[in-house]
């Protein structure tokens, strides 16, 4: 593939990265290589220039949604904010915040599904896994508030992949007592027997 006039090299990578989600989406991790270019609208050879391998081109493509991911739980920092559990806050909003799009978070659950069922891609998920838990556990909140914040944060998240709306009045609510929660931890204390 040719270097598209004005395009550069990482928006090349990114058009790449786009093309390969909408064909894992479209025909499952076991879209070809040549499916992939198809979608991208290059030749295989000007993919292969930039991925050297279907595999690294799904790590990359994994990668890419952790990295997502993260970007928005630091979009989700508020800089204000220097209380214990500031990071589970951002984590919290990140999770489950009302999307704009709930088909958008279908079609980002539909993918990582598909990627999560690579072994390489599993322990990757894995790992940043175990540094996000660990980030989370630094972040000043008793174990019991954390587990129950990140286990709902989790849930709400995956609400759009049921087809459950996340608009709801009673979903911002949650949000906002699950805030609560991790402002002042000492109120699970009141409830636990």
């Amino acid at each position: 593939m040719g270097r598209t006039a004005g395009r550069s090299p990482q928006d090349t990578r990114r058009a790449l990265l786009d093309a390969a989600a909408d064909a894992v989406r479209a025909r499952g991790i076991h879209a070809s290589l040549d499916d992939i270019a198809r979608f991208a609208g290059v030749s295989k050879g000007g993919l292969i220039y930039h991925f050297a391998s279907k595999d690294d081109l799904i790590l990359e493509l994994a990668r890419d949604q952790l990295a997502s991911f993260q970007a928005g739980i630091d979009a989700a920092l508020d800089p204000t904010d220097t209380a214990p559990g500031r990071l589970t806050r951002a984590y919290l909003r990140a999770s489950v915040a009302p999307a704009d799009d709930d088909a958008a978070v279908r079609a980002s659950m539909a993918l990582v599904t598909q990627l999560m069922t690579l072994p390489a891609v599993a322990e990757l998920a894995r790992a940043d896994a175990e540094r996000l838990a660990a980030a989370l556990a630094a972040d000043g909140l008793p174990a019991d508030v954390l587990a129950l914040v990140v286990a709902a944060a989790d849930g709400m998240g995956s609400a759009p992949l049921w087809g459950a709306p996340t608009h709801t009045p009673a979903h911002r609510r949650l949000l906002e007592r699950l805030l609560h929660l991790t402002r002042h931890p000492h109120l699970w204390e009141t409830l636990t027997p």
